[in-house]
C-alpha cells in the first residue's frame, strides 16, 4: 500500500506566466478512489464543483458513504494549499500536492523519475505502458474528461494547455515506484486541451490504499512544451487532485475481483480526515460520475484555473 502524502510546491508564478507567453501547445491533469458494497447496473452517482453537491442526495455526498475513520498514511505532513482569485461562477480548484510518485522530473520519494519526456507518453488511452515494456494495467474501464476553464477570464475555455494525469492501480500500487511495477509506466499520459477546454483519459477506476481518500493526480501546464520539457521542472499552472464519489467506489470495491484490498482501507477513510481534501473544499475536487461495472464509467470535473 502507498502513502501519499510528500508535498510540492507549485511554480514560480512568474515562471508560469512567463511560459503562458510561449505559445499554443499544451497542458496537463489527473485523480483516484475506495470502498465497498453492492453492484448497481448503471447510475449517476456524483455531483461536482457546486458546494451544494456534497450535501443532498444519498449518491450526492462522497463522504457519508464511509465509516468515520480518520487516514492512516506513514506520516502526518499536511499539504500547502493556496487560493487563487475566481469569478462565483467558476472557482479556482485548489492547489495539492503531487505525492511521492509524480514521475515529473522532480525529486520525489528519493529519485528523480520522468514520465514526460517518454516517447509516447501523449495519449488518451493509458491503460498500458509505453516504450518497451507492455504490460496492461488490470481493471475496471473509467474514462476521465477534465475541463479547463480561466477563472480570471469569465471561465472561458482554455484551449492548448497540456493536462498530465497519473493515479495508482486497482492495488493501490503507482508504476514507476511500486514494487513490482517499477518497469511500468501505465496509468500515466498527457492531453492537450482542445477549444472547449476539454482533454479526455481513458483508464481504470483506481483502488484506495492505505491513509488517503480515493483520487487522482494531474498537473496543468500552459503547454506542451512546457510539460515535456525536461530542463524545467514544476513549471505547471496547477497541480491538484481528483477525488472520487464515495457511490461510485462501492459499485467497485468490494464487488470486482482485484479492488479486494481497497474495502478494508475505503472503510477507514473519510473526505473530511483526508490529509489532502480535507484541507480544503472537497465539493471542487469531487468529480460526476456514472455509469456501471458492466459498462464502465464516465468521470468528469471541470478545473478553474487561474491564468
Amino acid at each position: 500500500m502507498q502513502a501519499d502524502d510528500s508535498i510540492r510546491q507549485p511554480a514560480d508564478p512568474a515562471r508560469r506566466h512567463a511560459l503562458g507567453a510561449l505559445g499554443s501547445l499544451g497542458v496537463i491533469a489527473l485523480a483516484g478512489c475506495g470502498g465497498g458494497g453492492s453492484d448497481s447496473s448503471s447510475a449517476s452517482l456524483l455531483g461536482t464543483s457546486a458546494a451544494a453537491a456534497a450535501a443532498s442526495t444519498t449518491t450526492t455526498a462522497a463522504a457519508t458513504g464511509t465509516s468515520s475513520g480518520t487516514s492512516s498514511g506513514t506520516s502526518t505532513t499536511t499539504t500547502t494549499t493556496t487560493t487563487s482569485s475566481s469569478s462565483s461562477s467558476c472557482p479556482a480548484t485548489p492547489t495539492e500536492t503531487a505525492g511521492p510518485y509524480p514521475a515529473d522530473g522532480s525529486t520525489a520519494s528519493n529519485q528523480k523519475l520522468n514520465a514526460l519526456v517518454l516517447s509516447g507518453i501523449v495519449r488518451s488511452d493509458i491503460r498500458t505502458s509505453v516504450g518497451s515494456a507492455s504490460a496492461v494495467a488490470p481493471g475496471v474501464q473509467m474514462t476521465i474528461t477534465l475541463t479547463l476553464v480561466n477563472t480570471k477570464n469569465s471561465c472561458a475555455p482554455l484551449e492548448g494547455y497540456a493536462v498530465y494525469l497519473w493515479h495508482c492501480t486497482r492495488d493501490g500500487n503507482y508504476s514507476m515506484y511500486s514494487t513490482g511495477v517499477t518497469a511500468e509506466n501505465f496509468l500515466r499520459g498527457i492531453q492537450v486541451s482542445d477549444s472547449s477546454g476539454k482533454v479526455t483519459f481513458t483508464t481504470i477506476f483506481p483502488g484506495c490504499y492505505s491513509g488517503r481518500w480515493p483520487h487522482v493526480h494531474f498537473e496543468v501546464y500552459p503547454n506542451l512544451t512546457a510539460a515535456t520539457d525536461s530542463s524545467a521542472v514544476s513549471d505547471y499552472a496547477l497541480v491538484t487532485q481528483l477525488a472520487m464519489p464515495a457511490a461510485a467506489c462501492t459499485q467497485v470495491y468490494g464487488v470486482v475481483s482485484g479492488y479486494e484490498a481497497s474495502v478494508g482501507n475505503f472503510a477507514n477513510a473519510t473526505l473530511a480526515s483526508d490529509n489532502v481534501f480535507g484541507n480544503d473544499s472537497a465539493a471542487l475536487q469531487l468529480a460526476t460520475v456514472s455509469g456501471s461495472v458492466a459498462n464502465g464509467f464516465t468521470t468528469a470535473l471541470q478545473v478553474g484555473v487561474a491564468v
